[in-house]
């Protein structure tokens, strides 16, 4: 007898309006239970033989009816979907020549993805500057960001498998030409709003800065830092930190990530993510590491089959995820852990956890890939690695899947522990939401001292720019890929701040930085209970899921992976 899905009244009504197949009438047209088996089916169907389909079948569809792992909302929504549906990933790069020839491709690339479900990353770096001589016509560029605008009004036009809008990554070097240009260009609230940006910066730029605080890239870090804390853009891409970490560099530099951040990729790659529950990894108190252990190795070979059966919208695809089989497994409900075990989330004692429990999935991720080498082939690619993945591990912010695994959002602290939540509808209706955190509501009731609820159950404001920037640090430290994180910084915070946080990061090895300061938006998605007055539903516009934007707080999310309005998620 399987377990029923220990999905809740929230999640099973998210389930329904997004996730659940519909019949030709538009209605519901099967249980949670049974998207859970359509999905453990389909992804067991990579293995060779009928006993082993159904062995995994089984091992799959009890670690998420457990609510222990989840992938990616392009999986639930779509494994099993027969061709040309059935796309199954999350995250996909596109690459720009300096030609219109490639413009127009990858234009024509990126509404076919958006159309199957994933959110698409771009450097535009290769684009000459705006006013540069075209010899073809002997006319002027018009630069990078007015191309950008026509990326973002072609994802306005394709909404992704009938469920959500499109998500992009811009992201420009800091050496070219018209970088203050793009520094600027989302200054006005809804300019290209179908993007997060991010500068890529080197190594050696960051260096001068260290170098030099009054010097030329050091004024130009405090401009990117003070447009960042005005508006909520550009975050920060630190390119040598992504290229340390590949793991296959003899197929060139990577340069570009997914809309979130959390996973570089090659032209033409994408990533399928899953993320483990940690809250649900606690038992009598304590955290079980066995049960992590085994949930990792169940989850990373989940993962390696979903690109056997994924069905790709573009051959090249096909072919260039093959070749290096990257999946990112993550992490979700961080926060949740830590309310859980009383521990507060900016002291050591989490930095010590984290340690313990990132390096233990990294560890069991690259072994049962070492192990999967050996039982179904290593791409030629990848024998030096001597495993079948490039990549297994992954940071996400998981937006909807945290809802759905009634959980806080990836490595985020919470945004406060009573919030109103507004949520859209696929009908367009709006849903107001109050709610208060569990584990607080539950530490109340024990009648909890004082000082350790304030001590414990603190949320992303109270957590200091080190803290956030630490706990980053400590988790990337263990990850293949990157990890998305935001720096979620009160009002009141200076753009010292901002700055400050930059040089942490990149000090600490983290492959990119997202701030967003509280208000810094016209309008935000989540609000304190003592901001309530301030809300606007139609704020909430976000037309995407769990693909999130990496410094937005994910729509339909009870707690503060991101704050900002309009970015999408993934």
């Amino acid at each position: 007898m399987l377990q029923k899905p220990e999905f809740n009244k929230t999640a099973r009504e998210i389930l329904n309006d997004r996730y659940l197949w519909k019949d030709d009438s538009g209605n519901t047209a099967e249980t949670p239970e049974q998207m859970l088996m359509r999905v453990a089916r389909h992804v067991a169907s990579a293995e060779k033989t009928p006993p082993l389909q159904y062995m995994w079948a089984d091992e799959y569809y009890d670690v998420m009816a457990r609510l222990l792992f989840l992938p990616n909302s392009p999986t639930l929504m779509n494994a099993g979907r027969p061709a040309p549906h059935g796309q199954l990933a999350a995250c996909f790069v596109i690459g720009i020549e300096d030609s219109m020839e490639s413009i127009c491709e990858a234009i024509r690339k990126q509404m076919l993805i958006h159309k199957s479900g994933g959110g698409t990353g771009f450097n535009f770096s290769n684009l000459r500057d705006s006013g540069a001589k075209v010899n073809s016509t002997n006319g002027r560029a018009s630069g990078p960001v007015s191309f950008m605008s026509l990326f973002d009004k072609a994802t306005e036009t394709v909404q992704q498998g009938g469920m959500r809008r499109g998500a992009n990554m811009g992201i420009l070097n800091v050496d070219h030409p018209d970088i203050r240009e793009f520094i600027h260009c989302k200054d006005k609230d809804g300019t290209i709003a179908n993007f997060n940006i991010s500068v890529g910066v080197y190594d050696s730029f960051m260096d001068k800065v260290n170098a030099d605080p009054q010097g030329a890239e050091a004024k130009l870090l405090d401009e990117i830092a003070e447009t960042a804390w005005r508006t909520g853009d550009p975050g920060i891409i630190f390119l040598d930190a992504i290229n340390r970490g590949n793991t296959t560099p003899n197929l060139g530099p990577l340069s570009s990530t997914n809309p979130c951040g959390e996973s570089p990729l090659y032209p033409n790659e994408a990533c399928n993510l899953g993320s483990i529950n940690l809250v649900k990894m606690v038992s009598n108190g304590k955290f079980d590491y066995e049960l992590l252990k085994e949930t990792t190795a169940i989850a990373a070979r989940f993962l390696d089959s979903v690109i056997d059966v994924n069905n790709y919208p573009l051959p090249e695809i096909s072919e260039a995820v093959r070749q290096t089989r990257k999946i990112g497994l993550g992490v979700m409900g961080w926060a949740d852990l830590l309310f859980s075990l009383r521990i507060p989330y900016d002291s050591d004692q989490a930095i010590e956890l984290a340690e313990k429990i990132m390096s233990l999935i990294k560890d069991t991720a690259h072994k049962t890939s070492v192990e999967l080498g050996k039982e179904k082939g290593i791409p030629k690619a990848l024998e030096p690695l001597g495993r079948r993945n490039a990549t297994l591990t992954c940071i996400a912010p998981t937006g909807t899947i945290a809802l759905l695994a009634d959980c806080s959002s990836g490595i985020e602290p919470l945004f406060a522990l009573e919030h109103t939540r507004v949520r859209t509808q696929i009908d367009g209706t709006k849903v107001v939401m109050k709610q208060v955190n569990r584990h607080y509501a539950e530490a109340l009731k024990e009648g909890l001292p004082e000082n350790v609820i304030r001590s414990v159950f603190i949320t992303s404001h109270d957590v200091s720019p080190f803290s956030h920037v630490r706990t980053q640090g400590i988790f990337q430290k263990y990850t293949d890929l990157a990890v998305s994180k935001t720096v979620n910084l009160c009002h009141e915070s200076s753009v010292k701040d901002v700055f400050d946080s930059y040089m942490l990061a990149w000090k600490l090895g983290c492959k990119g930085i997202t701030i967003y300061r509280d208000g810094s938006k016209s309008m935000q998605v989540l609000y304190r209970k003592d901001e309530e007055k301030k809300l606007q539903p139609e704020a909430e516009d976000q037309k995407s899921e769990e693909a999130s934007n990496r410094f937005a707080v994910p729509v339909n999310t009870p707690v503060p992976v991101k704050l900002f309005l309009k970015r999408k998620q993934y």
